[in-house]
């Protein structure tokens, strides 16, 4: 069995999806991989290094798919990559299905059998293939990082002979994975931080990581989804929300944003009026940016300014961290690999709670009980 690393080809993506410490892993299984030339570039992994690890590096895109059986991406196939993928391949990636609708037909139009790993369950076996919660601790990580930068003042106390330095205010919005992280850092970095979650499960996480965690009068007793995931919320939940939360965002110098909710635009949580009461200097990182973002005016990829206020709206922070996200990366994507070969060959046992999880396409047809409603409604329309 051959599994094929391609370079990624989306624009600034640096991360690769296997790096050379995987590998041993695999050939014992008895899968050979192999790497295109300059894949692991970005991430700055020479292909000497993956060679060294048994790999067999291989020159173009077109040669190395081809002799593919599997192929193991960060990003979805773009342009002519999803033309090369032959039939019978097994992709296995990132696939933001939800809003690839069309490629996930093209897809099963070329037989090709289609795993999201954003899908894989979050149960206890797949704790080791959880990428989304892999890549969600990067993006807390730098988001604190980038507000840092930002910031026209230190993030903890001083105490000079010039005077005193109060710490700056951090808030956090989601206590998820990219909250957690987010809070951990602020806190690493000396600033007094708080956090706001809908769901009241997460108080007791917020304060083991060492900020106070805020409540406002919402009715919150359904605000969890299966998985730990938030669930979406009534318009009227969401005004409720921001009416408390305007006096608490004026009163901070940073604040981290990370409500998103699966295959939906993420919900408006800081708006115009709110964005106005801010000190002026003060910082909005928005994790949601991608998907419409959490504050009205934010510019997904950019750093803008509305009010006085910096608004972060990048969308590459594992990318920005290449080295430790692609080394994440591979060690969650070769233990969802492995966990399907038997013999040196893929078995699809859609018994196994994690492979049918994550399956989208199989044989010519979208599988998935999340998204097949969706390609319903799309024809219907």
């Amino acid at each position: 069995m051959k599994v094929a690393v391609p370079r990624e080809v989306f624009p600034g993506e640096r991360r690769v999806a296997l790096v050379p410490a995987s590998i041993a892993s695999l050939s014992k299984a008895g899968v050979e991989v192999l790497v295109e030339s300059g894949a692991g570039a970005g991430a700055r992994i020479a292909d000497e290094a993956y060679a060294a690890a048994g790999a067999r590096i291989v020159e173009g895109v077109e040669a190395l798919l081809a002799a593919a059986d599997a192929v193991l991406k960060v990003r979805p196939p773009e342009g002519d990559e999803i033309g090369r993928l032959r039939e019978g391949t097994t992709l296995v990636c990132l696939m933001d299905a939800y809003f690839r609708l069309g490629l996930l037909e093209q897809l099963a139009g070329r037989r090709v059998h289609v795993f999201g790993l954003e899908f894989v369950p979050r149960i206890t076996r797949a704790q080791s293939m959880d990428v989304l919660s892999s890549m969600a601790a990067i993006a807390g990580y730098r988001a604190v990082i980038e507000a840092a930068g930002l910031l026209p003042r230190y993030f903890p106390m001083l105490m000079t002979s010039a005077g005193t330095i109060s710490p700056a205010r951090v808030f956090v919005i989601g206590a998820g994975v990219a909250g957690l992280m987010a809070i951990a850092t602020a806190k690493r970095l000396g600033a007094v931080v708080e956090a706001y979650d809908t769901r009241p499960a997460v108080k007791e996480q917020v304060e083991s990581v060492g900020a106070k965690f805020v409540e406002f009068d919402l009715q919150t007793a359904d605000a969890e989804a299966a998985g730990g995931y938030a669930k979406a919320q009534s318009d009227e939940f969401y005004r409720k929300q921001r009416e408390q939360m305007k006096e608490k965002v004026a009163s901070v110098d940073v604040v981290v944003t990370t409500a998103a909710i699966p295959g939906r635009k993420a919900p408006v949580l800081i708006t115009d009026d709110m964005l106005e009461a801010m000190h002026p200097g003060s910082v909005i990182v928005d994790l949601a940016a991608e998907r419409g973002g959490n504050t009205e005016g934010v510019v997904a990829g950019e750093v803008v300014d509305r009010h006085g206020v910096s608004i972060v709206g990048y969308t590459d922070y594992p990318s920005r961290s290449a080295v430790h996200a692609s080394q994440l990366f591979s060690k969650n994507i070769s233990t969802f690999l492995l966990n399907m070969v038997k013999e040196g060959a893929l078995r699809f046992d859609l018994e196994d709670e994690i492979v049918k999880g994550a399956l989208l396409v199989h044989d010519g047809q979208v599988v998935h009980e999340a998204i097949k409603p969706l390609l319903s409604r799309q024809e219907g329309a």
